[in-house]
């Protein structure tokens, strides 16, 4: 039985509960059962990213079948996705268009991957299509911009883009800000990589999806009607009260609860 805290009183009942909960799901036995590992098979920090961004869009549904359909669009590129990004032909590309996963079919995965090719063959990251100034509060301004920079090709079509969300339209872009969180935060757990250095641990938003959100609402973390940005907005903030340096290691605990303990909202 979970106990019931409030934000309002003294937070350290709340805090040491989800601490032990971080320490309990921050660890590298986490790894191989969550979309994290596809990346973590790579060495190379172009790899990481590449694949890293392709397991975190496909982040939704069962997450044996998001590693598995992630290492199929893996092996379509040879396991090499920054070198398949550069030097592929238009040859190879045919190899994708019977791929699927869920929604995301041929048109989402070659506009992808012709998006990527355009970025990686001019710079050596992604990191620099979120850029966040020191002084902003957190990513929701390069989540924007880094949404009109992916479908700024002459030929993106228009049913990607309920693939790459946007705090514009509302979406609390839980797949997106898992992404950042991966490349971002860093501790000696390894779970997640730490490449990125323009954006702080602080300035990340926690991943909200139905399963955190449950978890949040239950724990009152989450008082707002409804989903979308502003509830991912809303638990970002009382996180902080938490941990204003790292908030969003308390993803660990939060999706922990949600799937491993499956804590209910009632």
């Amino acid at each position: 039985m979970v106990p019931r805290f409030t934000l309002r009183g003294p937070r350290e009942g709340l805090r040491q509960f989800l601490d032990e909960k971080v320490v309990l799901y921050n660890r590298a036995a986490f790894i191989s059962h969550d979309p994290v590992s596809i990346p973590h098979r790579f060495s190379r920090p172009a790899d990481i990213e590449i694949a890293g961004f392709f397991a975190a869009i496909f982040a939704w549904g069962q997450r044996v079948t998001v590693i598995n359909k992630t290492n199929e669009l893996l092996a379509l590129m040879e396991h090499a996705p920054y070198d398949f990004l550069l030097h592929h032909t238009e040859k190879d590309l045919k190899r994708f268009l019977s791929f699927r996963h869920r929604t995301f079919n041929a048109t989402d995965a070659l506009y992808t991957i012709s998006f990527l090719a355009h970025h990686f063959r001019r710079h050596g990251s992604l990191e620099v299509a979120f850029p966040v100034a020191p002084a902003d509060e957190h990513v929701e301004e390069a989540l924007v911009n880094f949404q009109k920079y992916f479908f700024s090709l002459p030929h993106a079509p228009g049913r990607t883009r309920k693939h790459i969300p946007t705090p514009e339209r509302k979406s609390a872009c839980k797949r997106l800000n898992m992404f950042l969180r991966w490349m971002v935060r860093s501790d000696r757990q390894g779970v997640d990589f730490g490449l990125w250095k323009s954006i702080s641990p602080a300035q990340l938003i926690c991943p909200c999806d139905v399963h955190v959100e449950r978890v949040a609402r239950k724990l009152r973390l989450i008082t707002r009607k409804g989903t979308g940005w502003q509830t991912a907005l809303e638990l970002t903030r009382n996180l902080k009260l938490l941990d204003a340096r790292d908030p969003v290691k308390y993803d660990f605990a939060l999706f922990g609860l949600g799937i491993v303990e499956k804590l209910q909202a009632r």
